[in-house]
């Protein structure tokens, strides 16, 4: 039974006010201070603002709200080579990497203010903190606040890079005038910030049933870890990662599709979600993302690269051109992930056949409007038998599992030039690749080169849709090779109605064409930040 992880604010807006600036001029005269801090549950309803922040409920996420909503998470990897967003050229998560990402883009700007007002609600809220009386609250909940800020700032040097180090509240004139720190002094901080906030946070396995959802050490280890592989500081990374392995409070999962669904998203490989509850603090994302059949807007699409990057079961690459290949079912043959993840032509989804044939006579049938763009969907996170509102869904949005810690071990491991040993293979991939509903081949190749192109894949695969493949690009430094060139969906051989290619051919294996991407290798690798903060102060241009 799915447990409540928060309360319910009405009076929160009072105490974090934010006024027009995204910086922090929260005023100071909106809360008797004195009065408030004066009992754990007014300090534990502020903690629960700062978890909660802007992301919406019950209703349908328009814009990204948060990092960790599903909305800010997920969609993510709409700018990415797993996944195309129905909206096309309109949509601004399209033109992060189609050669017109702009300081005037609407979402990375949504990023920017979320961002900062909830580093702003964190430095009040540790400001306040202090005056409490208990200890021993201070220090968890302290830490708890360090962590949220510094995953702001995680996020903020990872895209935007040089952006303000603000960690005190800030008047309206320090506000307009702040000036940027460099990345590395961003990274300096948040190191600092997730190690001495993991010093005082509880272990996963010490989070009481009440305080699910709530950070733990794991959690901002992770964290860190994400930091430092991201520095390319890959011994201490592996470290940190080997840290959260030996407090042997995670585990893999043995069922891969539970993971995402309502009756096991607290399964002890979540180490961190964004936590929703039906009908009381649910999410919209059926309302996004189920086809027209099923009442949905067909908003996440998922793209070719993303279905062929999944081998065969026997652990072979896939290929068109391969003897396992059925046209006529895309999951036959395939690693189990596949259809844990995707549907696609022919699929069963929510009790009914899916069909987007190019050319049937289905609501469903691709490029017919407001329908598929790619013809292969988003299964993963759904539980089909969910009949209630479309925009107050229950699942959680995973932001760390112990897969991706995993694998980010070996991958630390791997870029430090350390020697690679069957037994770290079966420590760590193959012991993803291993788990009883997915059950894919032991990897078994120790060459560097050939190893990092699978580990790349698996991490792919693993961890598609769960929006860490736009990080991940961006950190490996390939996302102007692979975010440049022809989109494409699903194979339709033989279709009467074909998609044409810009140079008017058909793909020679029948996908659908769908757009291009134009990621551009001298500027795409950094947001720039948004133009109206940039009119406000001049110092951030």
């Amino acid at each position: 039974m799915k447990r409540i992880k928060y309360y319910i604010l009405t009076s929160l807006s009072l105490m974090f006010i934010l006024a027009s600036c995204s910086l922090d001029r929260s005023p100071l005269d909106q809360f008797a201070e004195d009065d408030f801090w004066t009992s754990e549950d007014n300090a534990k309803l502020a903690l629960t603002g700062l978890y909660k922040a802007n992301i919406h409920f019950n209703s349908p996420e328009y814009n990204p709200s948060d990092w960790w909503s599903y909305g800010g998470l997920l969609f993510m990897e709409l700018p990415t080579d797993n996944a195309y967003d129905r909206r096309g050229t309109n949509s601004n998560f399209y033109k992060m990497t189609n050669g017109n990402l702009l300081s005037n883009n609407g979402y990375i700007k949504n990023y920017w203010d979320n961002s900062y007002a909830k580093i702003a609600r964190c430095n009040r809220f540790l400001d306040g903190i202090i005056n409490f009386s208990d200890q021993a609250v201070v220090n968890r909940f302290s830490a708890e606040a360090r962590f949220i800020r510094a995953a702001q700032y995680f996020y903020l040097s990872q895209f935007f890079q040089d952006v303000p180090l603000v960690t005190k509240v800030l008047t309206k004139d320090e506000a307009n005038t702040v000036k940027k720190s460099s990345k590395q002094e961003i990274t300096d901080f948040i190191i600092k910030e997730f190690r001495e906030a993991a010093a005082n946070l509880p272990r996963f396995k010490d989070l009481g049933a009440l305080e699910t959802g709530r950070c733990s050490k794991q959690a901002s280890l992770a964290f860190l870890g994400r930091t430092l592989l991201a520095a390319k500081e890959y011994t201490e990374a592996s470290k940190v990662y080997k840290e959260i392995i030996d407090l042997g409070d995670n585990e893999i999962d043995p069922n891969y599709s539970s993971l995402f669904l309502p009756s096991n998203e607290n399964s002890n490989e979540n180490i961190f979600s964004m936590q929703y509850l039906q009908d009381l603090a649910g999410n919209a994302l059926p309302q996004h993302t189920f086809p027209v059949k099923d009442g949905g807007w067909c908003l996440i699409n998922v793209a070719a690269g993303l279905f062929e990057a999944y081998s065969f079961k026997d652990g072979s690459p896939f290929s068109y051109e391969s003897a396992l290949y059925n046209p006529e079912n895309l999951g036959e043959n395939r690693d189990p992930r596949l259809n844990y993840t995707i549907y696609y032509n022919g699929s069963m989804f929510k009790g009914g056949v899916y069909d987007c044939h190019p050319d049937s006579k289905s609501p469903d049938k691709i490029m017919g409007g407001q329908t598929t763009q790619t013809g292969l969907m988003m299964r993963k996170y759904f539980d089909e038998t969910f009949s209630g509102d479309l925009n107050s869904y229950g699942c959680n949005v995973p932001i760390i599992r112990y897969a991706e810690i995993l694998l980010s071990y070996l991958e630390a491991k791997l870029e430090a030039g350390e020697n690679i040993t069957q037994s770290l293979l079966d420590e760590t991939i193959n012991k993803v690749r291993g788990r009883a509903s997915v059950d894919m081949p032991a990897i078994t190749e120790t060459d560097p080169t050939n190893l990092r192109s699978l580990l790349r894949n698996e991490r792919r695969v693993e961890l598609a849709m769960e929006g860490i493949r736009y990080w991940d690009l961006l950190r490996w430094e390939i996302a102007h090779e692979n975010l440049s060139g022809e989109v494409y969906g699903a194979p339709y051989p033989g279709s009467n109605r074909v998609s044409l290619n810009p140079s008017g051919e058909l793909d020679k294996y029948g996908r659908w064409y769908v757009n291009s991407r134009a990621f551009r290798k001298d500027q795409d690798y950094k947001w720039p930040i948004p133009q109206s903060e940039q009119d406000i102060n001049p110092n951030l241009r």
